[in-house]
């Protein structure tokens, strides 16, 4: 199992589309990588698009919470974009569902990072 991906920027939010598993091992450090590059270079407004994810494990369900945990610890945000079914029902049945932000819609994720900023203010 592999997993891809590609990342952009739209405005002050990077999106990282992934595609695959999330698994033990090459894919939950290449997870790692992306989301610690991102903050490394001062982004803090961090959307996964899992639209083509078919699967998680354990390791890749650890690695969700520890990317959040790092982009939360440096004052980001992090929510996620486009769950499957499969998905949806693992982030449920671990109670994962309530800790992130998830979304259906990518105008809706982006423009809540932007609605965040203004009730901050």
């Amino acid at each position: 199992m592999s997993l891809d991906g590609m990342d952009w920027e739209v405005g002050d939010v990077t999106v990282i589309s992934l595609s695959g598993a999330i698994t033990l091992g090459a894919p939950t450090s290449q997870l790692r990588e992306w989301i610690l590059e991102a903050v490394n270079q001062g982004r803090k407004k961090i959307l996964l698009n899992l639209g083509e994810v078919y699967f998680i494990d354990s390791s890749g369900l650890g690695e969700l919470v520890s990317a959040y945990t790092s982009v939360t610890g440096r004052g980001g945000r992090l929510k996620l974009l486009n769950l499957n079914r499969r998905v949806r029902d693992l982030l449920q049945i671990t109670k994962l569902y309530t800790v992130f932000e998830v979304f259906d819609d990518e105008g809706k994720a982006l423009a809540s990072f932007t609605q965040a900023d203004a009730a901050a203010l």
